[in-house]
């Protein structure tokens, strides 16, 4: 199975169709009640949800996942069913194969039904209409720009080389942005505040900081941040620490800040690669969307 561990919950929803081929008698049948097995559409709407809960049990690479609601609905033509299966969960993953899986059962049920009375039967489709929820959701966005800061003592006096900084970047790349610039400061204040600055002055998009958000004494990334920021960002601030706390319990005493200096997000992360890996995972597509806001942009 594919790991989904790194995926955020969002709400998501998909809508699936099946068309079953019958004789205008059966459908005449269905509507007197003269169908001798009984009428076929609660068994079939019955057998739909089943699948729906059941589909891991019928595609073994179908993750298993909390169904919120389950939606089955038939329409009868002159020599057709039509069946609309509707699914919804809020999970890490979709529920197009549930809902493929359940209007799969339901028109495999009608023809179990109607087959005694029926020899032009045909099951003529079964395709998914709509997913939504998820990275479907964003149009892939390319080329905004970032600059990414890298809090260290150690790296910046030439002791180690950074590791944090480069992951960042890896990252964000793969989201489809363009490194402009990569500066590394000591666990100054002063420093921190100057080369933020300057990269927020360029008109970046984003300007991501890593390190100097923990609780040791030099640790002072956001104390120097956060006189920067015109106005903060607390979502995004929450969802680092809840994405992180899930994955890694003391991920509770990181200090991250994030706001808005002019028309650039600056979000300050911690200094570990894990980390940085995190937060790429936890923020993103969906902090894009900042972007286009603050170039006036509707919600």
């Amino acid at each position: 199975m594919r790991d989904v561990s790194a995926k955020v919950t969002t709400l998501r929803t998909a809508h699936a169709r099946a068309v079953v081929t019958v004789s205008p008698g059966s459908i005449l049948a269905i509507r007197e009640g003269r169908v001798p097995k009984g009428d076929p559409l609660p068994v079939a709407k019955v057998a739909a949800v089943m699948a729906v809960k059941n589909a891991p049990q019928l595609i073994p690479y179908c993750h298993p996942l909390p169904v919120e609601h389950v939606d089955v609905s038939f329409e009868l033509a002159e020599s057709q069913i039509t069946v609309d299966v509707r699914v919804k969960t809020i999970y890490k993953t979709g529920v197009e194969m549930e809902a493929l899986a359940g209007a799969a059962a339901a028109a495999l049920n009608l023809y179990d039904i109607l087959k005694m009375i029926d020899d032009d039967l045909e099951i003529s489709s079964i395709r998914l209409l709509e997913k939504t929820g998820g990275k479907s959701n964003y149009e892939r966005l390319e080329g905004w720009t970032f600059g990414i800061v890298v809090v260290s003592d150690s790296v910046s006096a030439g002791k180690f080389e950074d590791k944090s900084g480069k992951a960042l970047e890896s990252g964000l790349a793969a989201h489809g942005g363009r490194s402009c610039a990569m500066d590394v400061v000591p666990d100054e204040g002063d420093a921190i505040q100057a080369s933020v600055s300057a990269l927020a002055g360029q008109g970046l998009d984003f300007v991501f900081l890593t390190g100097g958000t923990g609780l040791g004494p030099r640790d002072v990334t956001p104390e120097a941040v956060s006189p920067l920021l015109e106005r903060r960002l607390p979502g995004v601030e929450e969802q680092l620490r809840g994405y992180g706390q899930d994955r890694t319990p003391t991920a509770m005493l990181s200090r991250s800040v994030a706001g808005i200096v002019g028309q650039t997000v600056v979000v300050a992360l911690p200094g570990s690669t894990s980390a940085v890996n995190d937060a790429v995972d936890a923020l993103f597509p969906h902090l894009l969307h900042a972007r286009h806001i603050l170039r006036g942009g509707g919600h």
